[in-house]
């Protein structure tokens, strides 16, 4: 069943609910000592991350409450890198720009809503003098939405507890005559922090879970009239491929890590926890032959209707040793995963769910388990701020050399020089092993059907952090050899490259600042000889100007600014619902574009405002729109205003 949801009735619903829940707080005299000065504030509550546990830096850090980029959307979720989704909030996503990857072992591989899914091991933990809680309330007219409410309070002087609640959601914006949910999300988060009267033990526990709807349109679906992509610029005039599909991604996962110190900072023993669960579930029905059938490459098992279910459980211990001296700092550990995959499809008419079957085989598919082995490692050398050398790893060990995991950094600064080494050596993802849902199918980890190899990537990077007495340049340059690549071809199924993949990439960032003007420029450059097996634009730049200053006696901070996003044209991937895969295709170029917005934001003590006219460029240079992905369009222009409030007591 599509999702149908009325967007403003729950942006009405979800403000009168803040509104009832936040007013009591702001209505609360602050505490104050006798020459009137508030004793809470963002500099007595502070925040900590896992990261800093890890490294035994206990102090916290300062609560942020500055404007820098609170208007921009890469901004309001978990990942800010450049990528490419299908045009709206909530939408399937992958990272646009080239990165290596360095998580090891059994991997699902559906990453496409990752961006908007907390990663546990980067909760933020709070240490506060009194009761903090944060509000974030993002609006569009084209019916984007964020919404983040969270409290956490102290017990004592030893113990602080917490929850969260946020909600991202979109509209649809083709082939929509009125107000249609496209998109929503909902994830609820429990955290604790306690540390033992000595300072000597610290814990950090939190149990996160989500829930993703996204209802696929299949992209626009071009018609008579249509001769080419500039006269697919209609949004809610298209017509679009499916009209009954969802795809669902639910995620679990509870976090413990604690620590023990044995002896002072120089030897501390810790432990990690970590459960989760991701189910993936996609769901269309339809009529063979006509509508939402047509949009498949074919249909394998059930023809009424595709229900392809895979859920990956996974559980993992982690015990090491960390510590420090006056010049080094280190940290090692050994993890044990153990990991279930169980995959389901519709079979038959009316359908049955039942196990998926081997491709061109009548026996079943079996639920996959994985024990895997992990050492891992850091450590860190500094002398003064001049010099510092810091190398880290991880291995997961196998029988056979040719599947043997690791990853393995080198970084040395000099200066504002560094130099850095990575080199890694991944299996495919579970996905790319493995599939049999009512569309497609295949196998590639058996032998008599030709399994993948391992990818390995050396990455050579230099680095230059400079400043020029107003200017800060920020220059890198790297090279980047990949063997074995895993991708998913023209018929949206993985293969894997024989021969090598290059990159040459160059990244250049500049700040400058005038008085009260600032801007910020950077660009990365990606070459590739090829356009086998990856596809990345040329050029990708984002530039900002701005002016910010106090005005009203220093009553009000603002910031009133422009800011244009630039990719070259490219190839871009499409992109498969049933699988949750960007694929490689030949025929849809995506032409190079500018988006250009325009915003104010001003800050009253606690209280951060924006309000944004997006894409202000449209209809400029005879262009109507621009595409994300072929046959999806990005939205068109709009105002867009958020909030951000944040109480202290």
């Amino acid at each position: 069943m599509l999702l149908r949801f009325r967007l403003s009735r729950l942006n009405r619903g979800f403000l009168v609910w803040a509104l009832v829940l936040l007013l009591p707080l702001s209505g609360r005299a602050q505490i104050v000592d006798d020459s009137t000065k508030v004793l809470y504030g963002p500099k007595t509550t502070r925040v900590l991350y896992e990261s800093d546990i890890l490294r035994e830096q206990y102090e916290g850090r300062i609560v942020d409450t500055t404007l820098t980029n609170i208007q921009q959307q890469r901004n309001w979720f978990y990942d800010s890198t450049f990528q490419q989704d299908l045009g709206n909030v909530g939408t399937a996503s992958r990272r646009l720009l080239w990165q290596t990857n360095t998580e090891l072992g059994a991997r699902l591989g559906r990453t496409v809503f990752d961006k908007y899914t907390r990663d546990a091991a980067a909760t933020p933990f709070y240490d506060t003098r009194s009761p903090y809680t944060f509000f974030r309330y993002n609006q569009s007219g084209a019916g984007e939405q964020v919404f983040e409410l969270s409290y956490s309070r102290s017990i004592g002087k030893q113990a602080n507890v917490g929850m969260s609640f946020e909600r991202f959601a979109s509209n649809k914006s083709l082939s929509a005559n009125r107000p249609e949910g496209l998109v929503e999300h909902n994830n609820i988060l429990f955290f604790a922090r306690f540390q033992s009267k000595d300072d000597r033990y610290h814990a950090l526990a939190s149990f996160g879970t989500s829930r993703h709807r996204a209802a696929e349109q299949g992209g626009i679906a071009p018609t008579a009239r249509d001769l080419a992509p500039k006269d697919l610029f209609g949004y809610g005039r298209e017509q679009v491929r499916l009209a009954q599909a969802i795809n669902r991604d639910d995620r679990d996962r509870a976090r413990l890590l604690h620590t023990y110190r044995l002896l002072g900072r120089g030897l501390t023993v810790y432990h990690a926890f970590d459960w989760s669960r991701q189910l993936n579930k996609f769901t269309d029905t339809f009529t063979p032959g006509v509508g939402d059938a047509l949009f498949y490459p074919r249909i394998i098992q059930s023809p009424t209707g595709t229900d392809d279910r895979a859920e990956l459980r996974q559980l993992e211990n982690t015990v090491g040793l960390l510590g420090r001296t006056e010049a080094v700092e280190y940290r090692i550990y050994t993890r044990y995963r153990r990991a279930s995959l169980a995959s389901r499809t519709r079979v038959g008419d009316p359908g049955v769910l039942r196990s998926a079957f081997r491709p061109s085989q009548l026996t079943p598919l079996p639920d996959s388990t994985f024990g895997q082995l992990f050492f891992g490692g850091t450590a860190a050398f500094r002398y003064r701020s001049l010099v510092a050398v810091q190398t880290a790893g991880e291995l997961k060990p196998s029988t056979s050399l040719g599947e043997t995991e690791y990853w393995l950094r080198a970084t040395a600064r000099l200066g504002p020089l560094t130099g850095e080494l990575l080199n890694s050596s991944y299996a495919p993802t579970l996905t790319q092993q493995q599939f049999s849902g009512n569309h497609y199918q295949w196998l590639n980890y058996d032998a008599a059907d030709g399994s993948f190899r391992n990818t390995n990537v050396q990455q050579l990077t230099a680095r230059l952090d400079q400043r020029l007495g107003t200017h800060r340049f920020e220059l890198s340059g790297s090279v980047v050899n990949i063997l074995n690549l895993v991708y998913y071809d023209q018929s949206a199924r993985p293969a894997q490259l024989d021969a090598a993949k290059r990159l040459l990439i160059g990244t250049l960032r500049h700040r400058l600042q005038l008085g009260h003007l600032f801007t910020d420029n950077q660009a990365t450059y990606t070459y590739s000889a090829d356009d086998r097996g990856l596809r990345i634009p040329t050029l990708v730049t984002n530039s900002k100007v701005y002016y910010q200053s106090y005005i009203f006696k220093k009553a009000l901070f603002s910031q009133a600014g422009v800011e244009m996003y630039y990719q070259s044209r490219f190839k871009g991937y499409n992109y498969s619902p049933s699988t949750q895969q960007f694929y490689l295709q030949d025929q849809f170029t995506i032409r190079n574009y500018p988006l250009v917005d325009v915003y104010l934001s001003t800050d009253i003590k606690t209280v951060s405002l924006f309000l944004k006219v997006a894409y202000v460029n449209q209809f400029l240079l005879g262009k109507d729109g621009y595409f994300t992905t072929p046959y999806y369009t990005g939205l068109p222009r709009r105002f867009q205003f958020g909030l951000r409030w944040q109480f202290f007591d």
